[in-house]
């Protein structure tokens, strides 16, 4: 949320800095996340003066040039060569002089002493055009001859700087979602140790012109919409805004649309109400009511997008048709333009829930669902409605036509509750004095309805709509009182607590740093991804997707199956910013659903579980002076997953490994352990590489965290002796079928040999001449060790033969000798 520090000044006069004012809201909770300049000209005019043109003459060299001299008003007399055909001796005109930047067509030029066909031009007499104070370049600009030589250009054409603060908001201070909001945080908290007048624009010497033009405001839910206020203006004349109202908006983000539509506007980001304004003349019937539509009805909003309707959609209607869905999004049939000159200006309080549901359904997001969304005040309808009506008769003319027509039902009662000193002393840590903590209390605007000795009675002002509970107080009078002045304790009292083994945050922690190490970088990716992914994957079916009820846009409609559509969004994000050498892993819960339509209910139906996810792409070497570019490869991701079950504890005999059929991937493995998946691992079908929109090869390994950390459940850490007697190494090579896998050499080597065999490697795999079709040569060492003596040369060759005769035996090896 953007916030100007100039808007802020006209409710709370400041001499303080934009970095004073950042360091205090960021203080009382409105975290400033960033600072920018607005300047209503680009560049502000800086460097550039008002000049006299004291006299005018051809260039010697040039017939379209004039030599000019121009006296900027501080006794210097400039020549400018000037190629306008407009300039004439006693002009007032802007000049730019030397050092000055001018934007012109997106581009800074700075202004130079330079020589144009031979004249010295010591600066720039500027058009409309080069200042971007308009589009004209017909000739330079001719000021008023009021214009004094040497005043500022940006104090003469008004040029308005100012200091906009981006306020990350969370979701319950929706108080704060204003310009005064803001600014009663602020007054608080300055107003702690001074007084302070915090200036709420006035509305009191409101007064309609006339009563000739009254509706009937009919609400047909209630529950909906507890309050709706609203008025007429008749003979408005729509035309811009003024350059101050449009500067306000410009410098939030805004762009300004006309007087009528800028002051609704205004108003919102001024007092936080959103209001709505409709051309009257076409709401039929003369009533405004308030209701529901027969679902299935289509209606055209401001956008010009037909939408569908729901039966829930709570809507603005006149007597005949909708104009509006409710705190949402108006109708285009009933939006204010250039032709329109009568008004009807709408400002209500509607359901959170209500808005909320239809805003998702729609796939709305607007100013005014934001607000609604998270409680609005229904106590400010009329002040805003009379605030906005009365900058609407002042900018745009017209005449309040209607008294302000105010229906509600059953008002809205402010929560009462008691405030324990010694509850907020014991809450805080720290005692703060109740003097201190009735004035900060005052500041926010709590009504104080009882003061005891030991306490308070209060009631809270409806703008806070989430302080319902005595800790939300303690609360409010923390942020204010300031969270660093509280003192750290000199002693801290804990509990000793028993925490269940494998303590998985720390695993995590410890993969995650090793990742990090390796050169691979974290990525987040969001839970909810588009089903149009698993689409056509048998095994991420349709049907096994947790879908959303209400979905914020098609492109997040479902809960992730997996982790690799994030992944691969992250590669695309950098490969297309020319970053094609990545190194990705996530940790991230997957979601799925078992039941059918009829189960959803039925919560036992989804699981949820926790993967790691890693990605590899690009190079995997730099091409360096002293050695040669390479490619990420199938053994690269392999590596990188064993290292991982290494790191959580889990040794390589533990696991078993076979061909994957993951359609995610073209080729792949996966190792499990009994009965259950530790990982799937290799490269990425080129399929889904095309469905993400990326050309370069993708080696992925899916890991799921959770059986690793149940298979980490059954690991005891157990201590031995460092061996004393040296390990000897064998060679063994052999020809047998291709299919045979080099995991089934393990299983029978291991089986074979259980008390000397310590490790096996495979260090040569051989396929061509003097080899039968349909064989290959495999080379492989053997490391055994004796634990108890050293290993004598018989005994190595009874182990090696008996091996070898396994080999022949169980994988039908021809054991080469």
């Amino acid at each position: 949320m953007k916030i100007s520090c100039n808007w802020l000044k006209q409710y709370l006069p400041l001499e303080l800095k934009p970095e004073e004012i950042s360091e205090i809201l960021t203080g009382t909770g409105l975290e400033v996340e960033g600072m920018e300049v607005f300047e209503s000209v680009k560049g502000g005019l800086e460097g550039v003066v008002i000049g006299k043109v004291i006299s005018c003459k051809k260039h010697p060299d040039a017939d379209k040039l004039t030599l000019a001299k121009v006296d900027t008003g501080n006794g210097k007399i400039l020549q400018i060569v000037c190629g306008a055909p407009n300039v004439e001796e006693g002009q007032k005109v802007p000049v730019a002089a030397e050092g000055a930047t001018l934007r012109i067509n997106n581009r800074s030029i700075t202004i130079k002493r330079s020589k144009i066909r031979g004249e010295l031009s010591e600066g720039m007499i500027c058009a409309e055009d080069e200042l971007g104070l308009g589009d004209s370049h017909e000739g330079i600009m001719v000021l008023n001859n009021d214009a004094i030589p040497g005043t500022p250009a940006a104090d003469y054409f008004r040029v308005e700087k100012d200091t906009v603060f981006e306020i990350g908001l969370t979701p319950n201070r929706i108080d704060a979602a204003s310009h005064f909001g803001v600014a009663r945080d602020l007054a608080a908290w300055i107003g702690q140790e001074a007084e302070v007048k915090l200036i709420r624009p006035d509305t009191d010497n409101f007064i309609a012109d006339n009563n000739e033009h009254p509706f009937e405001i009919i609400i047909r839910d209630r529950e909906a919409c507890p309050r709706y206020s609203g008025l007429t203006i008749w003979g408005v004349k729509v035309a811009p805004s003024p350059p101050w109202l449009q500067n306000r908006l410009r410098a939030i983000g805004l762009k300004p649309v006309n007087n009528v539509v800028d002051i609704t506007n205004y108003v919102l980001h001024e007092t936080g109400h959103p209001l709505h304004a409709f051309n009257a003349d076409r709401i039929r019937g003369n009533k405004v009511i308030i209701g529901h539509l027969p679902g299935g009805t289509r209606f055209e909003t401001l956008d010009e997008v037909e939408r569908i309707l729901s039966a829930e959609d709570l809507m603005i209607c006149n007597a005949e048709e909708g104009m509006c869905i409710a705190g949402i999004f108006g109708g285009v049939g009933s939006g204010v333009n250039d032709s329109t000159s009568n008004i009807f200006l709408e400002s209500a309080c509607f359901d959170p829930v209500s808005v909320r549901k239809s805003s998702r359904r729609h796939g709305l997001n607007t100013d005014a669902s934001f607000r609604f969304e998270r409680g609005a005040d229904p106590s400010i309808t009329v002040y805003a409605l009379k605030r906005a009506a009365m900058l609407i008769r002042e900018i745009a003319g017209g005449k309040i036509s209607s008294d302000v027509i105010d229906v509600y039902p059953e008002p809205v009662h402010p929560v009462r509750l008691d405030l324990d000193y010694d509850y907020v002393d014991r809450l805080i840590g720290e005692r703060i004095p109740g003097e201190k903590i009735k004035r900060i209390l005052k500041l926010l605007e709590f009504n104080i309805l009882e003061e005891r000795g030991s306490g308070l009675s209060l009631e809270v002002p409806l703008y806070r709509v989430d302080v319902t509970r005595p800790a939300d107080v303690v609360e409010e009078i923390l942020r204010i009182y300031g969270y660093n002045k509280i003192a750290v304790p000199h002693s801290v009292r804990s509990s000793l607590s028993y925490s269940v083994k494998p303590d998985k945050e720390k695993y995590e922690h410890a993969v995650a740093d090793m990742l990090s190490s390796l050169g691979f970088n974290e990525i987040i990716s969001n839970s909810l991804t588009r089903s149009s992914y698993y689409d056509d994957l048998n095994e991420f079916h349709a049907k096994n997707l947790v879908r959303l009820i209400n979905p914020l846009s098609a492109d997040l409609d479902s809960m992730r199956q997996s982790l690799i559509f994030g992944g691969l969004e992250a590669l695309l994000y950098n490969t297309n910013r020319k970053n094609p050498d990545l190194k990705l892993y996530e940790f991230g819960n997957v979601y799925s659903y078992s039941g059918n339509e009829k189960e959803k209910g039925d919560l036992a139906k989804y699981s949820e579980s926790r993967h790691l996810a890693l990605f590899i792409t690009g190079d995997a070497e730099k091409k360096l002076w002293n050695s040669n570019r390479r490619p990420s490869g199938f053994y690269d991701i392999k590596g990188y997953v064993n290292q991982v079950y290494r790191r959580a504890g889990i040794e390589p005999d533990m696991l078993n490994s076979e061909e994957s059929e993951n359609e995610i991937l073209a080729y792949g493995l996966k190792l499990s352990a009994g009965n259950g998946i530790i990982a799937q691992f290799g490269t990425v079908h080129p399929a889904i590489l095309e469905k993400a929109g990326l050309k370069n090869e993708v080696f992925y390994a899916d890991i799921i965290w959770d059986n690793i950390l149940k298979l980490a459940e059954n690991i005891k850490i157990t201590f031995r002796d460092l061996p004393r007697f040296p390990e000897v190494k064998r060679d063994l090579a052999m020809e047998l079928d291709k299919n045979v896998k080099f995991q089934t050499l393990k299983d029978i080597a291991y089986q074979t040999e259980k008390r000397f065999l310590q490790k096996i490697n495979l260090f040569d795999i051989y396929e061509g001449s003097n080899i039968a079709k349909g064989k290959k040569s495999l080379a492989i060492s053997f490391i055994l060790q004796d634990m108890e003596g050293t290993l004598k040369e018989s005994r190595i060759d009874s182990v090696m033969e008996k091996l070898a005769l396994a080999f022949e035996k169980k994988a039908g090896a021809r054991i080469r000798r």
